[in-house]
């Protein structure tokens, strides 16, 4: 009975081990949780993505395949003029060398050091600092206070548009408008004793009038301080409402500016989608068509891609809108998060654009490499202009007065 009943208990052990044994080997066998999941379909940009470079590509040495489209995109326009240069960077990308003609010096001397601390002062802002501006040095530290020069921009340092070629802060919600700004803004230019001003602002779409009131009554403060000043007006489009556009141009300054900044084929790449050139040109026309002798001024930046013919055609639908004055400067990147410039046009090129745009009809044509839209070798010509006409008015009214004199006597005697 004792060997019989050992027997089965050993053939009993056995398959116990070989149990637990495959009950281990068994383990990855388990039920998917995901069992029952609808899977989302791949999409085309993820297969693009699979398919592109992996991590290790970009931590190894490129691979000649790649190495290719990068060069290929990293190289700059091609030119022929020999003083614009290209280098080659540590990194082994070919870049252009910016030229002679846009390089500038430090900005210094008591104008420039007065006018500063004046807007810090009173927490004012300029265009010439938010948008770097390679003319500040120039216009800020003019040889003395009448040639000097400041753009004062109005509502804050930060824009509710996101133009592509425009370094100004930007977002959705700016803090709201300072109700002090137009008597601070009078009361620093009156100090200053400038000839010429220029009001510019960001653009503030999340107001109902964007702004065109606190702009208004900023002018009329500075007329009434400083009569003698010369108030130029860069406004942008107020989203196409022309009753704003009719009030700043009433509200007494002497220029009214309105950049359309490129061509039209290439505005929809260059500004904000909410600014269109046919807006830009309706902001133009009503403006000189609101004020008897008000003069309107509009700047193209160039090296952004445009043609010969395309600048033409804008040139001819500005006149068209009885434009005065018309600016013509290099795009320079401010950032490398903003556009890339297409091209640097040489001198000579500046000097061609300004001689067509005189033949066809512009009172002023300010071109060359750093001209911008408030440059002020154009505002001193703007100025002289600006006197003559109050001159001429002046002695027409005078006249008048002593012609209805004159006869009043007669009718006496």
């Amino acid at each position: 009975m004792t060997p019989a009943s050992t027997t089965p208990l050993r053939l009993l052990a056995a398959p116990r081990r070989v149990l637990t044994i495959a009950t281990r080997t068994l383990a990855t066998a388990t039920p998917d949780p995901t069992d029952g999941i609808t899977k989302r379909r791949r999409t085309s940009f993820t297969d693009r993505l699979n398919s592109g470079p992996s991590f290790s590509d970009f931590l190894g040495e490129p691979s000649e395949a790649l190495e290719l489209p990068l060069a290929a995109a990293a190289a700059p326009p091609p030119t022929s003029d020999p003083r614009i240069r290209t280098v080659i960077t540590a990194k082994g990308k070919e870049v252009v060398r910016l030229p002679s003609w846009l390089k500038t010096s430090i900005p210094q001397g008591k104008n420039y050091s007065k006018i500063r601390d004046d807007l810090r002062g009173l927490q004012l802002h300029t265009v010439c600092e938010e948008a770097r501006c390679p003319n500040i040095g120039e216009c800020w530290g003019g040889s003395n206070k009448a040639a000097a020069t400041a753009t004062i921009m109005l509502m804050g340092d930060t824009c509710t548009r996101g133009c592509r070629f425009c370094s100004v802060k930007t977002s959705r919600r700016p803090p709201p408008l300072d109700p002090h700004e137009p008597e601070h803004t009078a009361e620093a230019l009156s100090r200053w004793g400038l000839g010429y001003v220029v009001l510019t602002s960001v653009d503030r779409d999340d107001l109902a009038d964007g702004g065109a009131r606190h702009f208004a009554e900023t002018v009329a403060r500075i007329k009434k301080k400083a009569p003698q000043i010369l108030v130029e007006a860069l406004t942008g489009d107020f989203m196409g409402d022309l009753a704003c556009v009719q009030h700043v141009a009433r509200s007494g300054l002497d220029v009214y500016a309105h950049n359309v900044e490129t061509v039209e084929a290439l505005t929809p790449f260059v500004r904000d989608r909410r600014a269109t050139f046919r807006q830009s040109l309706a902001v133009l026309r009503k403006a000189k068509e609101s004020k008897e002798g008000l003069v309107t001024k509009t700047s193209i930046m160039l090296g952004l891609g445009e043609t010969e013919e395309q600048v033409l055609a804008a040139l001819k639908e500005l006149r068209a809108v009885d434009v005065d004055v018309v600016t013509f400067g290099q795009y320079m990147r401010p950032t490398k998060r903003h556009m890339k410039v297409d091209r640097y046009i040489t001198p000579e090129e500046f000097e061609s654009w300004r001689v067509k745009a005189l033949d066809m009809g512009f009172m002023y044509v300010a071109s060359g490499p750093l001209v911008r839209s408030s440059y002020k070798a154009g505002e001193a010509f703007i100025e002289n202009v600006l006197k003559k006409r109050v001159r001429k008015a002046d002695t027409a009214i005078a006249e008048e007065l002593l012609a209805t004199e004159g006869g009043g006597e007669k009718r006496a005697d």
